[in-house]
């Protein structure tokens, strides 16, 4: 299970969790998957004791805590237009290197189709090319090899 699955589990079995994420992911996508699931503060493990303990105090009293750097990351997320699900199926196919024919197969849509979700993609990730499209993915964490 991975982390935002367990949020969610844990979420739904414990409704006043108050969950801290401490991680070493800080991609746009990892950060607003889990606050979106329900976690209350994420921190990057290598966030100073201070830091921790803070967090801890400051989620345990009912609010959230998001440190500046984390939030920075946030933000660019919340300003990139957000891919529908369709979109990200495709670039999950296109992490891997598959042709616009195999993404169709793979999706039961035609080719024509995977080029229009491809140019959707491109220009929701401000991006001018398939490659440079999956290093944006991977780096916001929309794909994964």
């Amino acid at each position: 299970m991975g982390s935002v699955d367990a949020i969610v589990a844990i979420c739904a079995k414990f409704a006043h969790a108050h969950m801290i994420v401490l991680t070493t992911y800080d991609r746009d996508e990892d950060i607003y998957r889990a606050l979106r699931a329900g976690a209350k503060g994420y921190l990057l493990k290598d966030a100073e004791p201070d830091a921790l303990l803070n967090a801890i105090q400051i989620v345990h009293s009912g609010q959230q805590y998001i440190p500046s750097e984390v939030a920075a990351k946030l933000v660019q997320r919340m300003n990139i237009s957000q891919l529908t699900d369709r979109e990200q199926e495709v670039v999950h196919q296109m992490a891997p290197g598959l042709s616009n024919h195999d993404i169709g197969a793979a999706l039961n849509i035609t080719e024509s189709t995977v080029k229009f979700h491809i140019n959707r993609i491109l220009s929701k990730l401000g991006v001018s090319d398939r490659t440079q499209a999956v290093i944006a993915a991977l780096k916001r964490g929309l794909a994964k090899l």
